[in-house]
């Protein structure tokens, strides 16, 4: 048995590389960006007008105060949105203008509607006090051409998308995302829509582990096997052929029906670890296989590790807390490393006392809340790993370290949500 920190690190270091592929930037929402994209040109292009009002040259303004004369402009023309450049002729004039519109030539300053009168032509200022530039977002102001706008391995939202849309990018290339199996485990297993007998429970973790990694974007594909070892054999020799990651629920702990070690052995797994000291999900499984692809051989017939298929294997003990608990402590960190993105990582502070005796890593649940800025766990005891409905009254897992089995209220530990 190992301690978390290695199970932890054991894992980031098995982390894969899948690859890039280039997708239509209108699909790449949730995916996570393989390249920099470069300002095209710069932003905004043009000096843009803010407001709907009337462009004029802030000198001309400043004169007429001066001489206090009338505050009154000729307008000479309108500057519509998406319309080429017009020039204010004369300086003494205005031009009215559209939000979005390019500023006109020959004028630098804004004012809106809402601050003149416009009759018979002539617009006049009622208000004595303006800005030089006001109302006027200036040319490269956002950022200059070539200039980096998104940084690598961004996880894409609708933001994103605005920016890809603006500097033409139709097309993104992104991280290619890996192709996972989940697997549940047991005779004692129904389908969600079935009416289960008195000794069966209906399939419930594996359709929790495909809504862990659809929140990271990652689809999943779904299978059920009974307890029949020659069976759980033939299905998961195929699994480990076809896709990068296998998931399982189940079959892991000591049971006599626990087959999965066995058969991930005899298939030439190479098994990492097995068993974590920790609580919820101790007997947790990790391992990978290797396969050599077509060309894997060098000049030398020596394998070339670049070149390898690794099909990493997490085998998630079947108690559903437990289950839950693995999936975000140690698959998520790992995916975002095989993804190359930077984990956030955060504390909180602990609402109650808390004991705890065994020398175990202990991921307790807790509800979050927040008082004068700082992140509050309070813990909530639920009635052991095999409690799947306490998950729904808390929001993560405080994690409270073995070298310890008392644990004092406004002390400060590490956390990881999940909601």
């Amino acid at each position: 048995m190992i301690s978390v920190e290695e199970a932890l690190q054991t894992v980031l270091n098995s982390y894969q590389d899948f690859g890039v592929e280039e997708i239509p930037f209108i699909k790449s929402v949730g995916r996570i960006l393989k390249e920099e994209i470069f300002a095209d040109r710069d932003f905004p292009p043009f000096n843009r007008v803010s407001m709907d009002g009337i462009a004029i040259d802030y000198s001309a303004f400043t004169s007429r105060l001066r001489s206090k004369r009338p505050l009154s402009f000729k307008i000479e023309g309108i500057q519509a949105a998406g319309s080429e450049q017009i020039t204010l002729k004369n300086t003494e004039n205005c031009i009215e203008v559209m939000t979005g519109a390019v500023l006109p030539n020959n004028a630098n300053t804004v004012i809106r509607y809402e601050d003149v009168t416009i009759e018979n032509g002539v617009a006049t200022i009622n208000i004595d006090a303006i800005n030089d530039g006001q109302n006027v977002h200036s040319k490269g102001k956002d950022g200059q051409k070539g200039d980096v706008l998104i940084e690598e391995n961004k996880i894409i939202s609708a933001a994103e998308i605005g920016v890809l849309a603006t500097v033409g990018k139709s097309t993104v290339k992104v991280a290619k995302q890996s192709k996972v199996m989940i697997v549940s485990t047991g005779d004692e297993l129904v389908g969600v829509d079935e009416i289960p007998l008195e000794h069966q429970i209906r399939r419930s973790n594996v359709f929790t582990l495909v809504s862990l990694l659809e929140r990271l974007n990652i689809p999943s594909e779904t299978a059920h096997i009974t307890d029949d070892k020659p069976i759980l054999k033939s299905k998961i020799e195929n699994y480990l052929q076809e896709y990068d990651v296998l998931l399982f629920s189940g079959a892991v702990s000591k049971g006599k029906y626990d087959f999965l070690p066995e058969v991930f052995d005899e298939l030439g797994v190479e098994k990492l670890f097995h068993k974590v000291a920790q609580r919820p999900g101790k007997p947790f499984w990790f391992g990978r296989k290797s396969f050599l692809n077509e060309n894997d051989l060098n000049s030398d017939n020596q394998t070339n590790d670049k070149y390898k298929k690794n099909t990493i294997v997490f085998g998630f003990p079947g108690n559903p807390i437990s289950t839950f608990v693995n999936c975000v402590a140690y698959f998520y960190p790992w995916y975002y490393k095989s993804v190359d993105i930077k984990a956030e990582t955060e504390t909180a502070i602990l609402n109650a006392d808390v004991s705890f005796k065994p020398n175990l890593t202990y991921f307790l649940q807790v509800k979050l809340s927040s008082r004068f800025g700082h992140l509050i766990a309070t813990p909530i005891i639920g009635n052991g790993s095999g409690d799947l409905a306490s998950l729904v009254k808390t929001d993560a897992f405080i994690q409270l370290p073995n070298d310890k089995t008392e644990f004092k209220k406004g002390e400060v530990f590490p956390i990881i949500r999940y909601r």
